[in-house]
């Protein structure tokens, strides 16, 4: 059985907050609770696409010893996710963010992170943990938001681990995720960014982050630079146009099918990447990858919410 791990961030989410222009506080009212993070609904799609006895899912963060936590795990344990690599911290907190809604449907966000747990996940005593089980994964995914949230010794810590699991035969798997918010400049981002980059063999690139990160022209730039770091295999997300996919065997394009009522994005790119690992950790070739990717997003973006109902 191959085995695939997700590295990174899950927050609270809270949502059905409206921003009113008018006199009063702005949005009265309940609000719904979920959970977001990029790497976990990478982790909850992969899982999904693998048959059961084919692979295994494990998800690797730090919690806190709240209810909130708490519900955290058991809502990962419900769709079959592994997280025996989930750190648990007491007297720390998960990280926290609301989607407010303005009257004309545009939605914004609003982050509480900068003391979230996760932000200790490669801390030294946790690290070499996380080292001695992850070197022997067939699969190893995190993003640009991973990076982001640890400090430099915590990117140094993650290298470590990356660097051991190529050196062992497993993949390493990224997708840069560019959030400026997240960096104190782009200068940061490109530094820790190229720091890793020759340790991946498959990137999951969407061109627009990389064109505001490092400016490419278009998709092809993208792929040039990052084989010229080092990494093998390449698919770059476009939105509604086709997935570029560069390779050993050269390149092609991969239509996008079109959906009929789009009604929420937040995961389509992760979604892809949890469908299209899957795939590739079950020896399906690059192309196929790419098709059961742009599927698995067209469905995601037909529905609400980032992490949609199960079929069946």
């Amino acid at each position: 059985m191959k085995r695939m791990a997700s590295i990174g961030e899950c927050m609270i989410e809270l949502s059905g907050a409206t921003a009113d222009a008018g006199p009063g506080p702005a949005g009265e009212g309940q609000m719904r609770r979920g959970f977001g993070g990029d790497t976990l609904n990478v982790a909850v799609y992969a899982r999904r696409a693998l048959p059961a006895d084919a692979g295994a899912v494990a998800y690797v963060t730090s919690l806190g010893e709240d209810p909130f936590s708490a519900d955290m795990l058991a809502a990962w344990g419900d769709e079959g996710i592994d997280v025996g690599l989930v750190d648990r911290m007491p007297g720390r907190l998960p990280g926290l963010y609301v989607i407010v809604t303005d009257a004309g449907g545009e939605r914004s966000f609003l982050y509480w992170r900068s003391a979230s747990a996760a932000r200790e996940t490669f801390r030294a005593d946790n690290a070499e943990r996380l080292s001695a089980a992850l070197r022997d994964y067939d699969l190893v995914y995190f993003s640009g938001i991973t990076l982001a949230i640890l400090d430099g010794d915590g990117r140094a810590r993650l290298l470590d681990v990356l660097r051991e699991v190529r050196g062992r035969g497993g993949l390493v798997a990224f997708d840069g995720n560019y959030r400026p918010r997240l960096w104190h400049g782009p200068d940061e981002a490109r530094f820790a960014v190229s720091a890793i980059l020759p340790y991946v063999s498959i990137a999951l690139p969407t061109f627009e982050d990389e064109a505001a990160l490092y400016g490419d022209a278009d998709a092809h730039a993208t792929a040039d630079r990052l084989h010229a770091l080092g990494v093998g295999e390449i698919a770059v997300k476009q939105g509604p146009r086709p997935v570029l996919l560069s390779g050993p065997d050269g390149r092609e394009e991969v239509a996008v099918p079109p959906v009929a009522r789009i009604v929420d994005t937040t995961a389509a790119g992760d979604s892809f990447n949890g469908a299209y690992l899957a795939a590739r950790l079950t020896g399906l070739p690059p192309r196929e990858a790419a098709v059961r990717g742009n599927a698995t997003a067209g469905r995601v973006i037909g529905l609400r919410g980032a992490i949609i109902p199960r079929e069946g």
